[in-house]
């Protein structure tokens, strides 16, 4: 499966609330059990993070990463969210990050990030604008609920 983590993943592998299942996705990247999409978005926003948040992309190795962009296909879709107040102005990189997981055809999207994109609310708002101009819908999940059991 295809999984796009967003910047808030990586992140959480050095929080403790959220490490135990954020350990857990990176290790199963880094066995090649699911492939991390990682889009030229996420790579600016771990640039100016610290460097321990930086190198937890490091233990996936390139084999099991694809790597994806913001094209104008998804800038224009995240431009369309926010047109149809899935989220505001202000939350524009949220709504690329799901534009590009969209138009790039992954799986799920995960992400720690409940006030802007795992909300059931805003998610039925990305979906919605999904079916109206022709996308598939996209699963937005928390690494929680994505983590291989046993």
């Amino acid at each position: 499966m295809r999984i796009y983590p967003d910047t808030s993943v990586f992140g959480g592998c050095l929080d403790p609330e959220f490490a135990q299942c954020s350990d857990k996705l990176m290790a199963d990247f880094a066995a090649g059990v699911r492939v991390a999409v990682i889009s030229d978005l996420t790579l600016k926003e771990l640039q100016a993070a610290p460097l321990s948040v930086r190198s937890v992309l490091d233990q996936i190795p390139d084999q099991h990463r694809e790597y994806v962009v913001l094209n104008d296909e998804a800038k224009d879709l995240a431009r369309l969210y926010i047109r149809h107040d899935a989220v505001s102005e202000q939350q524009i990189v949220d709504a690329q990050h799901i534009a590009i997981a969209t138009v790039n055809n992954v799986g799920v999207l995960v992400s720690w990030n409940f006030r802007h994109i795992v909300n059931l609310t805003r998610i039925r708002l990305y979906n919605s604008v999904n079916l109206k101009y022709g996308y598939p819908l996209l699963e937005i999940r928390s690494p929680r609920e994505v983590v291989r059991e046993g």
